[in-house]
């Protein structure tokens, strides 16, 4: 079982709104990073530091493919982890 802090130090690096983004792009499949920079509208720098926290965190791992990082899920918990959330948020919107 993870300890309590590193459950909590792994909830603040999901909680960014541009991290949660790049993990639902790669619910989708392999994504590098120019495609993240089309879909996301976030500059590569910035797509490129949130990248490095969570492959930092073991969430994400990349594979080269001539001169691009394509990356990918390396948890298999995320997806689920994103549906349960955005469930809950739609259950939240409701009684409001």
């Amino acid at each position: 079982m993870i300890s309590t802090g590193s459950r909590v130090e792994l909830l603040k690096v999901l909680a960014h709104p541009a991290r949660v983004r790049i993990l639902e792009e790669l619910v989708q499949g392999v994504k590098c990073v120019s495609d993240f920079e089309e879909t996301l509208d976030i500059s590569q720098p910035n797509v490129s530091q949130h990248l490095k926290l969570l492959r930092s965190h073991q969430i994400v791992d990349f594979f080269v493919d001539g001169r691009l990082k394509c990356y990918f899920l390396k948890e298999p918990f995320i997806p689920d982890l994103l549906q349960l959330l955005a469930e809950e948020h739609l259950r939240a919107e409701r009684v409001r």
